[in-house]
């Protein structure tokens, strides 16, 4: 039951039909009697600056969750970020903090690498290729970098976008050995799409499937199946995959933690969610 006491978390991006987590946190929530609920809003680009400032002005305003296409552009408008956000330039929530500022952290890459870990793959010493640079790629390349990968090969068709990423992980880790440019997946021990192509039927592939390596892990950021085209191409090869909504389920127990709930673990999650495809 919706009241003027509950508190509001917005859901910030489009197209608001591939959303999952508001199948996530609502049913977290009524099972543990937080007056609190996830409400998509479908934001266009051009109108996300004013709307967010506005939409944080709202007394019952707890946070926001952000994702395509704001990440990247949200970043500009907060008052405090993380080192996580100041690396990788970009955010997925964002909080109200007690003097009216916005405060804004980035989850995505830490949902990506506890879920690899989850089912068994090393991260520590890995070469890794990232095929996708802007805000959940940004995220996904920063945390696999702290969990100790070696190598890390970048590629975004924007090719300044590589670059930019490039730059930022080779100062925050000077260890890491970087190369942009190519998308071929051949000899990669964690392979990744963190473009947004799965979504919709017929979009082609982001990298040339067939060159999988049978040893590889293949992770996918796209939630708006379970099995995208190209997660069925690497299993199809004798790959072992990661589902995009494997990340969220991973990453919410820190994002209630980040605006002031009580936190749960990803299996208590699975079991209360409700998700549609």
């Amino acid at each position: 039951m919706i009241s003027g006491h509950t508190r509001l978390i917005a859901h910030l991006g489009v197209p608001t039909e591939s959303f999952k987590a508001p199948m996530i946190y609502n049913p977290y929530f009524e099972a543990n009697e937080i007056d609190s609920v996830v409400v998509p809003m479908g934001v266009e680009a051009e109108d996300f600056p004013g709307f967010m400032r506005t939409l944080a002005r709202l007394r019952n305003f707890d946070g926001a969750l952000i994702t395509m296409p704001h990440k990247v552009s949200v970043v500009e408008l907060l008052d405090e970020a993380s080192v996580a956000v100041r690396v990788c330039g970009a955010c997925n929530a964002v909080r109200r903090g007690p003097e009216g500022q916005l405060v804004g952290d980035m989850f995505d890459g830490e949902g990506f690498v506890r879920g690899v870990r989850n089912k068994g793959c090393t991260v520590d010493g890995a070469l890794v290729l990232i095929v996708g640079n802007g805000g959940v790629g940004s995220a996904i390349s920063a945390s696999l970098a702290a969990a100790g990968a070696a190598r890390m090969a970048l590629y975004d068709v924007q090719a300044s976008s590589s670059e930019r990423l490039a730059a930022g992980l080779q100062a925050a880790y000077p260890g890491l050995a970087l190369s942009t440019g190519s998308n071929d997946p051949t000899g990669f021990d964690i392979v990744v799409n963190a473009t947004p192509l799965g979504m919709n039927a017929g979009d082609p592939m982001p990298m040339p499937v067939e060159r999988f390596s049978e040893s590889s892990f293949v992770g996918e950021v796209v939630m708006k199946s379970e099995e995208t085209a190209f997660l069925a191409a690497a299993r199809a090869r004798g790959c072992r995959t990661q589902v995009g909504i494997d990340m969220l389920f991973e990453q919410i127990p820190a994002y209630l933690e980040f605006f002031g709930y009580p936190s749960t673990d990803a299996a208590t999650l699975r079991g209360l969610a409700r998700i549609r495809y």
